[in-house]
């Protein structure tokens, strides 16, 4: 706001009424007010990059081994996690193209971008939408997974998804041609709702497609049974119901009583006292990421105890805390600590013509990259730092809950695909002009024929990979523990 009061008045601009005030260019921001046309620059870049080139995708003669990749990146990891990792990642070709999202980057650094810059999720295949908890307890739905999240080409979002939906299809039992409908449902979907908040006024376009609008709006309704179902659930899906399954009452040596987690092996374990102090430790630096109006709800709880938990597909092996903190009433509040890691995406970035900057802090980076593409976020959203590792920290089991893609009938996988689609085009249209890509984008299916082509050509790619990453944990090669 300081800058505000810097600003030189400007020569009135065609059109408007009276002077205008112009302010200094900051940096990650246009200059305003702004100027020219964004749907015409969108509609120009056309001539660049042909949006039927979408449909392009060709193996690239360096391409790394599929099995290489996946034993490189474990050895970063705890080892001992690795072979879950590796038994969920064999599980189907959807569960690896979930656990692949560096391999996806580098194949989709070698096809067509536009050039217009998003804050994407990096991760936006299908089984990344879900609902959750606002502050107040109402229900919203939005993506949901922000591990890779950095600003680059919005299509590589779109094709993520577009792929997801096939190989989702496909374990579902659905023909191919409804999975191909289910990819071009989804891009239309996006298209469309990017031509819509390019219509609406700024702040209108910014919180647009309420929630309860979104199945209506995307014409989902063979959907909302299986929405209802999920809610219902989720509303159950409580720090208090997590809390009562997972920890016990216990009295120490001194008489007191507490709380404490219930060892559940592999995926929940308790850890010794001093990993437990670290962690503990770290809620400290991470109170001083929240706004101060969050600090006197938290210094209303005590923590209580802290145990390692198992959480995702691409996420196995890296370090993730829950903290179990109680109130006056012995209420209880879980907050998870998990690691962060630079995005997968970064190395790729420069091939499509973007910078790949290197966060100062990797927890940070995954929050404001959820902020920015989220109408309404965790609202305990932070982060900090345990033992010299970048962690981000938020409300565990915030009455989520998620629809299994790959679980879902024929006549549900396109309305499916045309609300997650809808919800991918308001995320983006948060960072970037949602004029330009709508400009790029047009009124016809031209780019929507594009991308479900793609889509199909690497769910083929992603099912050859799979059936290699199968074949090695069959000779030995690699490690698995299945059904973990």
């Amino acid at each position: 706001m300081a800058e505000l009061g810097k600003a030189e008045r400007g020569k009135a601009v065609p059109g408007q009424r009276g002077p205008v005030v112009r302010l200094p260019k900051v940096a990650g921001f246009a200059v305003w007010p702004a100027q020219g046309s964004p749907k015409g620059a969108g509609k120009a870049l056309r001539k660049r990059v042909a949006r039927v080139e979408h449909a392009r995708f060709l193996v690239d003669g360096d391409r790394p081994d599929p099995v290489a990749v996946v034993k490189e990146t474990n050895r970063s990891r705890l080892a001992e996690l690795a072979p879950i990792r590796v038994g969920r990642m064999a599980a189907s070709p959807f569960a690896f193209l979930r656990g692949s999202a560096g391999l996806m980057g580098y194949d989709l650094a070698r096809t067509p971008v536009t050039g217009i810059g998003a804050q994407i999720c990096g991760d936006a295949h299908a089984a990344n939408f879900g609902l959750y908890a606002d502050a107040r307890g109402g229900l919203v739905i939005d993506l949901n997974d922000f591990d890779e999240t950095v600003h680059g080409p919005w299509e590589w979002d779109l094709k993520r998804l577009a792929t997801s939906l096939v190989l989702a299809g496909r374990e579902a039992g659905a023909s191919e041609d409804v999975c191909e409908e289910a990819a071009l449902d989804a891009v239309g979907a996006y298209r469309r709702t990017m031509r819509l908040l390019a219509k609406l006024p700024a702040l209108d376009a910014w919180n647009a497609i309420a929630d309860e609008e979104l199945v209506s709006y995307t014409d989902a309704r063979d959907l909302l049974g299986t929405l209802e179902r999920v809610s219902e659930k989720a509303r159950h899906n409580t720090s208090a119901r997590f809390a009562a399954k997972s920890t016990e009452r216990f009295e120490g040596p001194d008489g007191s009583v507490g709380w404490r987690f219930v060892d559940a092996p592999p995926v929940l374990r308790r850890v010794p006292d001093a990993e437990a102090a670290s962690v503990a430790a770290g809620l400290g630096e991470y109170l001083g990421t929240l706004t101060e109006d969050r600090l006197p709800l938290l210094g209303r709880y005590a923590i209580q105890d802290v145990a390692f938990r198992v959480v995702g597909t691409g996420s196995v092996g890296l370090r993730s805390y829950v903290v179990l903190l109680l109130d006056h009433r012995g209420e209880p509040l879980v907050l998870q600590v998990k690691e962060t890691r630079p995005s997968v995406l970064l190395p790729h970035l420069p091939a499509a013509g973007f910078k790949a900057p290197t966060a100062a802090h990797e927890g940070h980076r995954v929050v404001l990259g959820q902020k920015r593409m989220q109408v309404v976020s965790d609202f305990l959203l932070g982060w900090t730092t345990v033992d010299g590792l970048p962690f981000q920290v938020r409300q565990f089991r915030n009455r989520k809950g998620s629809v299994d893609p790959a679980a879902l009938a024929a006549d549900q996988i396109d309305d499916y695909g045309r609300m997650t689609g809808a919800l991918l085009a308001r995320a983006h249209a948060h960072s970037a002009d949602p004029r330009l890509i709508a400009g790029y984008c047009g009124k016809n299916d031209e780019l929507d024929e594009a991308v479900a082509r793609f889509a199909t050509a690497y769910a083929n790619r992603t099912e050859a990979d799979h059936a290699l990453l199968v074949r090695a944990v069959k000779e030995g090669r690699v490690a698995a523990e299945a059904g973990v």
